[in-house]
């Protein structure tokens, strides 16, 4: 059982992902979104990631908030 307060971090660990800080700024600078692509629909997940992302967010749990975050963060260019 997982029982820490999900975070950008923890995400980032539990996707597979580099989970540093520059990492994640990283990630986020090099796989900014169009307006139309949903998060769970980006390319650059592999089944696994995207399972992941997509049942926390359907399931509206407490990592459906960070899921949420990440997809603001990644989201930030089609916002300008």
């Amino acid at each position: 059982m997982f029982d820490e307060q999900p975070t950008l971090t923890l995400l980032f660990e539990q996707l597979g992902l580099a989970s540093d800080e520059a990492s994640i700024l990283e990630f986020v600078k090099s796989h900014q979104l169009s307006r139309d692509t949903m998060l769970h629909e980006a390319e650059f997940w592999t089944d696994s990631q995207r399972e992941f992302i997509t049942s926390h967010w359907q399931k509206d749990d407490e990592w459906s908030l960070v899921v949420d975050e990440l997809g603001t963060l990644l989201n930030q260019d089609a916002e300008k």
